[in-house]
């Protein structure tokens, strides 16, 4: 009889899904999946949790394949030499191979009054201690949202939307991603939804009190409630259980997503490093980096060789409320181009990749697999970046370290 051989998956987001999902393909393999909530988040819906368009939770059944086991627990510590995780409960669990998938949520803001006054939405628990504080503040106190990436301009579009009296910091650009076109059509959207957009060199926020938030220029904006979605960081865990990490805390690998200190260890979404140049944090980015997380460690009980990373982005799309939106087209490098669609396709486009998100970890869980790495487009810049930073050599599975 074949050996079995135990992968576990830590982190339920949409990378440890997929990667779970895409190892019951093997008979011999058992998955287990830790994650501490007994629920999938649907991330890219919490900005709609917000406004009071939509619960962005998912049940684990509609998601996951009935053959992986869940452990609704937190790691708090990874034993490489051991080969065993400890959980929060003071219980641990051993593994053949370990996929570190702890995703991202938000980062320390180092702005004074920010970590008392202000309220992150990164996470699902970050949105739940916001909802009550909406819930007793009235329609018409002021709602200042500080940072102008996707997640700021949607959550300030569904409160606007919802009646809210929205001011939008950017500190700086307004959609900094965004090709100016792009740029122009989502300042627009906003103006007729109601929303101030406070942008340029002046509005840095340097300090949050419990009624208004103050900029880099000297202004103080009134702030009833201050949402923050400026920047992202990642959980300490593989910091704190020795293993190699780049500067934000993110696993470092090489370009099979293979930890650098154990090649029993792979990592995926917002959490890897792979060649020190870690991708876009995104969904866009987590499913394809779960699924080749997968990949890796089955090709590894096979002995076989695995496949180096091979991915680019080609857009980013953003919510404008429930009636508007944008696509922002991109070239391979992930630099935003002229083409964008807006306006109410734009609206349906977004909708339509937040549901086949669902759909692409639904069809992986019943049919593990089918989930196509091989019809993305290719990063072919980001191997000639790394063959220039190698002299030349070609990517292989080598070490980065």
């Amino acid at each position: 009889m074949a050996e079995n051989t135990d992968v576990l998956v830590i982190g339920g987001g949409y990378a440890g899904v997929m990667a779970a999902n895409r190892m019951t393909r093997r008979d011999d393999v058992t998955v287990t999946l830790v994650n501490p909530r007994p629920s999938f988040v649907h991330r890219v819906r919490l900005h709609q949790l917000v406004g009071g368009t939509h619960e962005a939770v998912v049940d684990f059944r509609d998601v996951l394949a009935e053959g992986v086991r869940r452990i609704v627990d937190t790691v708090t510590r990874i034993d490489a030499a051991g080969r065993s995780v400890t959980l929060a409960d003071g219980g641990t669990v051993r593994y053949d191979h370990l996929v570190y998938a702890v995703g991202s949520g938000s980062a320390d803001p180092q702005v004074p009054g920010a970590a008392e006054f202000a309220y992150p939405i990164a996470t699902l628990e970050d949105v739940q201690r916001l909802l009550p504080v909406l819930g007793s503040t009235p329609a018409t106190a002021p709602v200042t949202v500080v940072g102008a990436g996707p997640t700021g301009i949607e959550t300030a579009a569904e409160l606007a939307e919802a009646g809210r009296a929205v001011t939008l910091v950017c500190g700086g650009e307004l959609g900094p991603y965004l090709h100016p076109r792009g740029r122009r059509s989502v300042a627009a959207r906003l103006a007729k939804l109601g929303v101030t957009v406070l942008d340029g060199p002046d509005t840095r926020v340097t300090a949050v009190s419990r009624d208004a938030v103050r900029l880099s220029g000297g202004r103080e904006v009134p702030s009833r409630v201050t949402v923050w979605t400026a920047g992202f960081g990642v959980p300490d865990l593989a910091g704190r259980s020795g293993l190699s990490t780049d500067a934000l805390g993110r696993l470092r690998t090489d370009e099979t997503l293979t930890s650098v200190d154990d090649e029993r260890i792979v990592a995926a979404g917002d959490s890897a490093a792979p060649s020190d140049r870690p991708l876009r944090m995104s969904c866009q980015a987590a499913m394809p980096l779960g699924a080749r997380a997968a990949d890796t460690v089955l090709s590894r009980i096979a002995g076989e060789q695995p496949a180096p990373l091979n991915q680019s982005f080609a857009a980013q799309c953003i919510s404008l409320g429930r009636r508007d939106g944008i696509f922002q087209f991109a070239n391979r490098s992930d630099v935003a181009v002229w083409l964008t669609i807006d306006g109410r396709p734009g609206a349906k486009l977004k909708e339509a990749v937040c549901q086949g998100i669902i759909k692409h970890m639904s069809d992986e869980a019943g049919k593990p697999g089918s989930y196509g790495l091989h019809r993305l487009p290719g990063g072919g810049k980001r191997r000639r970046l790394l063959r220039a930073e190698r002299g030349g050599a070609p990517v292989t599975a080598e070490r980065v370290a």
